[in-house]
């Protein structure tokens, strides 16, 4: 319930601003307070510390962008158009907030196993829609009947993910969405030679 209020989602996009600034270990509560205009006891109405505020977030954006794509996938008939729409999605909302973009690809990547293990947990939605876009694939004969299904997910998700990482690294100096047809084709051709 208190998730759907709007002081929780002011909260929310006040620590992606605040923490993409100044760093995770850098964000006091008291900043993400003062930028989302409230309190500073407010964010422990809706929050346990800033640790939770993190893992919140990020479940919150990546279940905005599951259900998104959940929706958008079924107006597409193959798996390759599938595969190509949730590359280019992903690219393009970390594109459209390089905020979102800098907490995902660096603050997320907390060396905190308990963290690491949440945010996993959160991850799992996107796995199993890049599984089941892999598992169409084979049943239609897109894709090799002999495909490892999880590798190839874990190679999707790790291509997707790395393809960011050097964006935000690059401080976001070129179009990331522009890589989406190269980044398609290499997952699904390969480098083998036509």
């Amino acid at each position: 319930m208190k998730q759907k209020r709007p002081k929780y989602m002011q909260i929310i996009d006040a620590a992606v601003e605040v923490i993409a600034e100044n760093g995770y270990h850098q964000s006091q509560v008291s900043k993400i307070a003062k930028q989302a205009g409230v309190a500073d006891g407010t964010i422990y109405l809706y929050f346990k510390n800033k640790e939770d505020i993190l893992i919140s977030l990020f479940k919150e954006k990546m279940g905005q962008f599951i259900e998104r794509m959940e929706e958008e996938i079924k107006g597409k008939q193959t798996a390759k158009e599938k595969l190509a729409l949730v590359i280019t999605k992903h690219f393009s909302l970390l594109a459209d907030d390089r905020h979102l973009a800098i907490v995902t690809q660096l603050e997320l990547r907390q060396s905190n196993l308990e963290l690491r293990q949440k945010i996993n947990d959160i991850l799992k939605g996107y796995l199993n829609i890049l599984e089941s876009i892999l598992t169409e694939g084979i049943e239609s004969g897109e894709f090799k009947e002999n495909l490892d299904i999880r590798l190839a997910r874990q190679m999707v998700f790790g291509t997707i993910d790395e393809t960011v990482t050097t964006w935000v690294m690059n401080d976001q100096k070129y179009d990331l969405t522009s890589l989406a047809d190269k980044v398609l084709d290499l997952l699904v051709f390969g480098f083998h030679k036509e």
